[in-house]
């Protein structure tokens, strides 16, 4: 472990201050993330949307003593801090690289640096898998792969290891140099080049020779050589090769497909004049391709081809996303049997430490096979990290983490195995509580989540966490950094689901939500949620619950005015803030100027009530040809407004801004707060910035059943379904109770299957429905896209004449809900 000292030599930073040297054991670049503040050093890193100075005083509250900041503003907060000790640097993300490159340097073990335009984090899992046996190694987390990540990721080396595999990603010029540095790789893979994150350069072969600048050390260079202009550009680089090859071409390892059934690929490969085969299981392109990089890294570093057999039969699909479902009694299950590594368990219990249901949190955990530490040293590490994270119970499920039970929480359980712990299973001992699942491949963890988790037919609405983020941070973008963030979760948060939503845009500091009935917010206080909360649709007779719950009403009418003036006289113990309705030009819900000049009268009589907020509401801010309304709407919202304040006699937040108002006036009139609708889950309603959003929620169901009809036959109910041809028709779990429009019948609506969009063909059923495969390679069981990226909402409602958010919204909540982050 270093101290902030030797951090100040390995980054030229400026001393401004010591007190008392600290061993630093942990890099902490998110204030959300505190583990052990005595042993932390907070790097304050300026993004795009976030400036980690702003969290200064609030560590330094928390116990956090070093500091590394560009700025010594952030300290103007905390009047008393002798006792803390400060490092000036120009660059905090740099700073982070120069300490995690000292680190690396400081240990002299091979090092295999990847990248690549895909396939980065699979051979890098894989590779995991097929040295562990023999040796200790350290990795990236999940897909630690960018300009914090790498560091944070090279900050694990110690003295055990005895191989590192580290993945590099990067999205324009400048930056592979500098990951260089960080990881120090002897050993390079270059997985391939593909269009992803083409769009910071301008052109293949510069993206190309960015990325190569990882390899400029290496000792020996791993790629398929039957890419051409990989190949090419390498050779000229003069950069030293072990190559594998399908084509023939020049290569160390030849390889040939001998036979590919159903789950399998059989290949031979010539290595040193010696033949070989092996049969790995799997039959798509990219599987094989990332497995080829494994063989020829594995075959480089000496290994008996011989032994090699039996590992990769073993390999098994890398499932790239931890997911949240609903589960039994009222628990809610995080399941992520990505790796099973000490880093990849902090990060899983980093998620658990930030969900705010209420309940105890409970940790179900099989033996670490990957740690790269001794059992004693590794479990009191794991049992440290647990009672950091406010674990309440752990399940240990293993030999080793049995004998090791000592160390874990009063009331902990441990199993041998699955099986043992599933015979036992009681579903009345998980009550209300969340769950994370955390276990390596062969305990057969899946068994565990399908135990928990409800029981729910084969379709699912597939929501992405972190395309949400994406998408929210697109929106902030559009405004100043001043500019409050309100986001509207109602109508369960547009069909995604309304406490996971709102438990992610709480972790991301968003200022304020929105929900449309009271029951809403009071469902999402009763899941831990602590952010203010705006109710646009109160009524009299639920305005105790807003007062339990600390709610806050929209008053958008004279009578709801004085109905609630009515409840909340000015001895009231507490009386909620109101957000006043202002109608500009919308005349759905509001105060005309008329009513807000008689309202503010009442209101100045009443000082006990605060008006939070004032806001309208664009009429019609989706289509530029009502842009000269939109204009006159903001400047009847500014002059009442101003009355508004003028009368009241104190600043009010003002906001008239909807997702389609941020993107066209988002620079003009966005006021003091926005707020943030169906843009959030990828819809750009304006039409003009799609491209700049991404697709967070794909809609799936499965196939139940294929067969045959002739033509002549029809299908389905009222015979609306005729075959013109003989056909080939599937019939697939998803109906108009599921929320999908019966309108899509008959050949008006589309799904996908096998990357091959086909036609309804029927009336929709109320559980199911059908389609024509005539010509598509399908079967029982196989998964089948509805909506998602590549069916967007937007064309299918093109379709049957409505709009995404209908679409979105009808989806049931029978449907599960799964969410994840990659």
């Amino acid at each position: 472990m270093l101290t902030l000292q030797e951090i100040s030599q390995a980054t030229g930073g400026y001393v401004v201050q010591w007190a008392q040297l600290y061993p630093v054991q942990h890099l902490l670049t998110d204030s959300r993330k505190l583990v052990n503040a005595a042993t932390s050093v907070f790097f304050a890193i300026r993004g795009d949307f976030h400036d980690g100075h702003d969290y200064v005083a609030s560590l330094y509250e928390q116990g956090v003593r070093q500091f590394v900041v560009e700025d010594l503003g952030a300290f103007a907060g905390v009047p008393e801090h002798k006792d803390a000790n400060i490092l000036l640097v120009t660059s905090g993300v740099k700073a982070l690289q120069d300490v995690a490159a000292f680190h690396r340097s400081q240990y002299h073990l091979p090092v295999v640096g990847i990248t690549g335009s895909n396939g980065k984090t699979i051979v890098k899992e894989w590779l995991s898998q097929l040295l562990s046996p023999t040796e200790r190694v350290v990795k990236s987390p999940r897909s630690y792969n960018s300009q914090i990540g790498v560091p944070l990721s090279v900050w694990q080396i110690n003295e055990t290891h005895t191989i590192g595999v580290f993945e590099a990603g990067i999205s324009e010029p400048g930056e592979m140099e500098k990951l260089a540095r960080v990881i120090q790789p002897t050993i390079g893979i270059f997985t391939n080049l593909g269009s992803a994150h083409s769009g910071g350069f301008d052109s293949d072969q510069q993206k190309l020779e960015e990325k190569l600048l990882l390899f400029q050390d290496v000792s020996q260079l791993i790629y398929c050589s039957d890419q051409e202009l990989v190949r090419h550009t390498i050779q000229h680089q003069h950069l030293p090769s072990f190559t594998w090859s399908l084509k023939g071409n020049a290569a160390d390892v030849q390889v040939k497909i001998k036979s590919t059934s159903t789950h399998k690929t059989k290949i031979a490969y010539n290595y040193q004049d010696q033949e070989h085969s092996l049969t790995l299981p799997f039959t798509d392109d990219a599987s094989l391709e990332n497995a080829l990089h494994c063989l020829t890294l594995l075959l480089y570093l000496g290994l008996q081809p011989e032994k090699l057999s039996t590992p990769f039969e073993r390999l098994v699909p890398v499932a790239m996303r931890l997911e949240r479902k609903e589960a039994i009694n009222g628990c809610y299950v995080i399941d992520d049997t990505y790796n099973n590594d000490l880093a990849g368990l902090r990060i899983a219990l980093d998620v658990l430490a930030q969900q705010a249901r209420r309940g105890r949190k409970t940790l179900i955990l099989s033996d670490l096979l990957e740690a790269g530490l001794d059992e004693k040293t590794l479990y009191q590490q794991v049992a440290y990290d647990v009672k950091a994270h406010g674990v309440d119970r752990v399940i240990g499920i293993g030999d080793v983490i049995s004998r090791n039970q000592h160390l874990f929480p009063a009331g902990s359980e441990f199993y041998f195995g699955t099986d043992s712990f599933l015979g036992q299973l009681r579903p009345e001992t998980f009550r209300q509580e969340t769950i994370l699942v955390k276990g390596a491949r062969v305990f057969q963890f899946e068994k565990v989540v399908a135990a928990l988790q409800q029981q729910v037919h084969g379709t699912v609405l597939e929501v992405n966490l972190d395309a949400l983020v994406h998408n929210l941070n697109f929106y902030r973008s559009k405004v100043s950094a001043q500019t409050k963030i309100m986001v509207m979760v109602k109508a369960f948060a547009y069909g995604a689901g309304s406490y996971e939503i709102a438990n992610l845009l709480q972790f991301h500091r968003v200022d304020y939500l929105a929900v449309a009935y009271t029951d809403e917010g009071v469902a999402l206080r009763e899941h831990g949620i602590t952010l203010p909360i705006m109710v646009m649709n109160p009524s009299a007779d639920s305005f105790l619950k807003m007062q339990q719950f600390n709610l806050e009403p929209e008053i958008y009418s004279p009578d709801l005015l004085h109905r609630f003036l009515d409840y909340f006289p000015e001895n009231s113990p507490k009386t909620p803030r109101i957000h006043l309705k202002l109608d500009t030009g919308m005349h759905r819900l509001g105060f005309d100027a008329t009513e807000l000049a008689d309202a503010l009268e009442v209101l100045v009589q009443v000082p006990h009530v605060q008006v939070e907020s004032v806001f309208s509401h664009l009429a019609g801010a989706d289509e530029a040809l009502y842009n000269d309304f939109s204009r006159q709407q903001i400047a009847a919202f500014t002059q009442m407004a101003q009355q508004v304040e003028s009368t009241l006699g104190y600043h009010v937040t003002k906001h008239i801004l909807n997702s389609a108002g941020i993107v066209r006036f988002g620079q003009e009139a966005a006021f003091d707060m926005v707020r943030l609708g169906i843009g959030l889950y990828g819809i750009e309603s304006s039409g003009t910035e799609q491209e700049g959003l991404q697709t967070v929620g794909q809609l799936k169901t499965t196939i139940s059943q294929v067969k045959r009809v002739t033509k002549g036959d029809t299908v389905g109910y009222s015979r609306k379904g005729v075959a013109d041809t003989d056909k080939v028709i599937a019939t697939i779990a998803i109906g108009y109770a599921d929320g999908y429009d019966r309108r899509f019948g008959n050949g008006v609506g589309e799904v996908q299957v096998n990357g091959q969009r086909v036609p309804i063909i029927g009336n929709i059923c109320m559980d199911m429905c059908m389609i024509d495969v005539t010509g598509v390679d399908v079967q029982a069981g196989e998964e089948v896209l509805v909506f998602g990226k590549e069916l967007p909402l937007t064309e299918l409602s093109i379709r049957i004449g409505t709009i995404p958010y209908e679409l979105l919204t009808n989806v049931s909540t029978r449907v599960k809900r799964v969410f994840y982050n990659e």
